[in-house]
C-alpha cells in the first residue's frame, strides 16, 4: 500500500505545468477552493460567461458525493470503495464520509493529475481502522487502476465504484461502455456503481468551445448515460438530474445539466 502520508517528490512536483488549465483544478476553483493557478482561473471564468450553471453544478456533485457514500456505507453496508477521477481533496472526501460511519473503510482513489497526486498524499489520511491509498492512473487504462485497487481491496467482497465526472474525459462511446463494463465486471457480485457527469446543453457545448486548450468532453445526454448501467440493476430514482437523487425531505433541487445513476453489479 502507498504512503499517503509521505512528501511529494520533487521529480512529481515540477511535472506540474501551472500555464496549462486543468479540470481538476477549474472544478476547485467552482468549489471556491484555492489549489489552482491563474490559468485554471482565467478558463474556468470563461466557462462562466457562458455557462454560468457550472458552479451550481460543482456544488451539487460534491454534495451528492456526500448522500452517494452516505447510503453506501450507511444503508448499504459497504465497506471498500474505488473512487476514480477524485479530483482535488476538500471537504467531505469518500474516506471521511465513508470513515465516519465506519471507521475500519477501505478507499483507494485514482487520478493521475500530479497536482491531485501532491495533495492526495499529503491530505487523504484516513482514519487508522481503515485504509485509505491512492492509485495514480488514467480512466482509460483500468487493467492498471484494478492492479493498484486489488493490492488495498479485497474483490471478494462488495466494492462502491464511484465515477463522477470522468467518463465525459473518454470521448469515444465504445471505449467508453468498455471501461466501464471492465470496471464493473470486476467487481463481485453485491456491489454498486454510482456515475455522475454533465450532459449536453447548448451553453455547456459553448463552454467547451471556450477552452480548446483544456481536455476534450464529451458531454452526453441523459439517455446515452443510462447505456452505462447495461447489464446492472439500475436502482430508483434511475437516472436523474444531480441534485434530485435521493435529495433527503428538506432538500428542494432543481434540474441541472448533470446527471446521475446508482445501480447494483448482480
Amino acid at each position: 500500500m502507498p504512503d499517503s502520508s509521505a512528501p511529494p517528490s520533487d521529480s512529481l512536483a515540477s511535472s506540474l505545468n501551472v500555464e496549462v488549465p486543468h479540470s481538476a483544478r477549474m472544478w476547485n476553483y467552482w468549489l471556491g477552493g484555492k489549489d489552482n493557478f491563474p490559468a485554471d482561473r482565467a478558463a474556468a471564468d470563461r466557462v462562466v460567461e457562458v455557462f454560468p450553471q457550472i458552479t451550481e453544478i460543482a456544488c451539487s456533485s460534491r454534495l451528492l458525493l456526500n448522500r452517494v457514500v452516505t447510503h453506501l456505507a450507511g444503508t448499504l453496508g459497504i465497506r471498500q470503495f474505488l473512487d476514480i477521477g477524485t479530483g482535488l481533496p476538500t471537504a467531505d472526501n469518500t474516506h471521511e464520509v465513508a470513515q465516519r460511519i465506519a471507521p475500519e473503510s477501505r478507499v483507494v482513489y485514482v487520478d493521475n493529475d500530479p497536482l491531485v497526486l501532491v495533495h492526495a498524499r499529503a491530505l487523504l489520511v484516513g482514519r487508522p481502522e481503515g485504509v485509505t491509498s491512492y492509485v495514480d492512473a488514467d480512466v482509460r487504462d483500468p487493467e492498471k487502476i484494478l492492479r493498484g485497487a486489488a493490492k488495498v481491496l479485497d474483490f471478494d467482497q462488495p466494492i462502491g465504484l464511484i465515477l463522477f465526472g470522468v467518463m465525459a474525459n473518454v470521448i469515444d462511446d465504445d471505449e467508453a461502455h468498455a471501461i466501464v463494463g471492465k470496471l464493473a465486471g470486476a467487481l463481485p457480485a453485491g456491489s454498486y456503481l454510482s456515475l455522475n457527469d454533465g450532459t449536453a446543453s447548448p451553453a455547456r457545448d459553448a463552454a467547451i468551445r471556450r477552452n480548446p486548450e483544456n481536455a476534450p468532453y464529451r458531454s452526453r445526454t441523459p439517455e446515452e448515460l443510462v447505456r452505462f448501467f447495461d447489464g446492472l440493476e439500475l436502482l430508483k430514482p434511475g437516472v436523474v438530474s444531480t441534485p434530485l437523487w435521493r435529495p433527503g425531505r428538506r432538500a428542494r433541487g432543481k434540474a441541472l445539466d448533470s446527471y446521475t445513476g446508482f445501480a447494483r453489479i448482480p
